[in-house]
């Protein structure tokens, strides 16, 4: 039986409860796993500031996944392992495209939320990711410093329709996905999850067959195809059940603990 030794989970609706919690089943099969020599991280869509609240309340023992992958970074020095951000002629395409369209858009810079907008999609994002931010409607006076990650905030249905209308207009410099229904996200084509996953597991040594990914939005479909063991959720969207190799219980019903002590515990 392959002997799993990196373990990447997602955040929300993945080792989070709808609660926004980590379980005490779950927290122990983490810490045991961890007690074993598991290299445990996340591989969240959320920014590094918001993540590290969370990997630090579960005692995460490697470097951290955020922004989709375009951002590594160490949980104790912060130290920046990987990173990879938005070409700014895109950021500028994307500001204007959404003006001229009464878009709701979003950006972060050297960690920090900016939004163009204000009113309640900012606001239940900020809510629901614990973070602050700073409206600013003008472009150019943001502070210097790379785009991290864009984010339109809409209805799901307007969101669908409007990805094949952007993707021709933005070429190859940018990768587009979805994080939750009504959130369209912006990134480096190499800021994945997959990209990510694979740049951590060679920083530590480990070939990709001792890896595991666990996920359960589109946004996680790049990491679920890297790892040697991609795992979905039961509350995943069926496309990524599909490719998936295993399908776990849900993130109310403790679906990570159950990973942990079926493929890591057990091992």
């Amino acid at each position: 039986m392959t002997k799993y030794r990196l373990i990447a989970m997602d955040l929300d609706d993945t080792l989070l409860t709808d609660d926004l919690t980590v379980s005490e089943k779950t927290r122990s099969a983490m810490a045991e796993a961890i007690a074993q020599g598991a290299h445990l991280t996340i591989a969240t869509g959320r920014m590094f500031a918001s993540a590290k609240r969370v990997a630090a309340q579960v005692g995460l023992n490697v470097p951290i996944i955020t922004y989709q992958g375009s951002l590594i970074r160490n949980l104790l020095d912060e130290e920046v392992l990987y990173e990879r951000s938005v070409p700014y002629e895109k950021v500028r395409f994307l500001y204007e495209y959404t003006r001229k369209h009464n878009l709701h858009l979003q950006t972060y810079i050297n960690d920090q939320l900016y939004s163009f907008d204000n009113g309640d999609k900012l606001a239940a994002y900020a809510k629901q990711s614990g973070i602050p931010y700073i409206v600013e409607p003008e472009l150019d006076r943001l502070p210097e410093g790379n785009h991290t990650k864009l984010i339109i905030i809409d209805d799901p249905a307007k969101l669908d329709a409007l990805i094949p209308v952007l993707r021709p207009l933005l070429g190859e410099g940018v990768h587009l996905t979805k994080s939750k229904a009504n959130y369209l996200e912006f990134l480096h084509p190499e800021g994945t999850k997959g990209h990510a996953l694979r740049f951590l597991a060679a920083h530590y040594g480990f070939p990709m067959e001792e890896t595991i990914a666990i996920g359960d939005a589109w946004n996680d479909h790049e990491m679920i195809e890297a790892a040697g063991l991609g795992v979905a959720m039961a509350n995943a969207i069926p496309e990524l059940k599909n490719i998936a190799n295993y399908v776990t219980l849900s993130n109310n019903d403790d679906g990570v603990a159950h990973v942990l002590e079926k493929f890591v515990l057990q091992a």
